[in-house]
C-alpha cells in the first residue's frame, strides 16, 4: 500500500510541479511615450492613447546582471478611465525582450550582432495603469499586464509584468513622456503535455501494483 501512495501521489504532483519553472527578468531605465495626448489636459484618448517604451535595459535574466539587452512593450488602445487617473488598456500591442552580447550567443547558439529575439509577444489580456504614489508635481504609474509569446526556442510561453513609470511634473504627463523605474517580470516556462503524460503513466504503474496487490 505504501508503494502505492507514493506512485499515487507523484504521478500527481510531477504535472503540477511542471509549471513551477521559470526565467525572472528585471529592466529599469528608459523612457515610456505615450500617444494622443494632445489637447487632453493629460486625460489621453480613449481608443488611441497607447503606451510605448523606449531604451528599457535589460539587467537580469533569472541571475545574470548586467546591461543584457532591451525590454520593450506597447499596449493597446486605451479603453477606459484616463491616463492621469488610472484605466485601463486593450490587450495585444507588443513586448518583446532582445538579448545582446556573448551571453546571448551561447543561451540562443547563434550570432547575435543585432540583438537575438529571447522573447516575442504581446499583451494576452487588458493591461492595468494605476496611480501609486504622488509627491508635490511628481507622480509614479504601475502598468501591469500578463502577457504570452513565444521564448527563443520555440516554446510558447506566460508571463506577468508590473512597470513602474515616473512623471516629474505636470508637463511630463501631459506630454506623454515617462521615464521606467526598476521591475522584475516573470516568464512560466511550462510542460504540461510531455509532464502530463508521465503522470498519466505513472498512475497506470500505480494501478499495476493495485491490481497485483489485490491478487496477491
Amino acid at each position: 500500500m505504501r508503494q502505492l501512495a507514493a506512485l499515487a501521489l507523484l504521478a500527481l504532483a510531477v504535472p503540477t510541479a511542471a509549471w513551477a519553472d521559470g526565467i525572472n527578468i528585471t529592466n529599469q531605465t528608459g523612457t515610456v511615450s505615450i500617444s494622443g495626448m494632445t489637447g487632453t489636459g493629460g486625460w489621453g484618448t480613449i481608443g488611441v492613447s497607447t503606451i510605448t517604451s523606449k531604451g528599457s535595459q535589460m539587467t537580469a535574466w533569472n541571475n545574470g546582471a548586467g546591461h543584457l539587452g532591451y525590454f520593450k512593450y506597447t499596449t493597446g488602445a486605451l479603453q477606459s478611465g484616463s491616463i492621469s487617473g488610472g484605466g485601463t488598456f486593450a490587450s495585444g500591442g507588443s513586448l518583446d525582450i532582445i538579448g545582446y552580447g556573448k551571453w546571448a550567443k551561447e543561451l540562443t547558439g547563434r550570432g547575435c550582432g543585432k540583438g537575438c529575439d529571447m522573447f516575442t509577444g504581446s499583451f494576452s489580456s487588458p493591461v492595468t495603469w494605476m496611480l501609486v504614489s504622488k509627491s508635490n508635481q511628481s507622480e509614479t504609474f504601475a502598468l501591469t499586464g500578463n502577457f504570452e509569446g513565444t521564448l527563443y526556442t520555440g516554446r510558447t510561453v506566460y508571463g506577468t509584468t508590473t512597470q513602474d513609470i515616473k512623471f516629474d511634473d505636470q508637463a511630463q504627463l501631459g506630454n506623454g513622456i515617462g521615464y521606467i523605474g526598476t521591475r522584475t517580470s516573470h516568464l512560466s516556462t511550462p510542460e504540461p503535455e510531455t509532464l502530463g503524460l508521465l503522470g498519466i503513466g505513472l498512475l497506470g504503474v500505480a494501478g499495476m501494483f493495485r491490481r497485483k496487490l489485490i491478487k496477491g
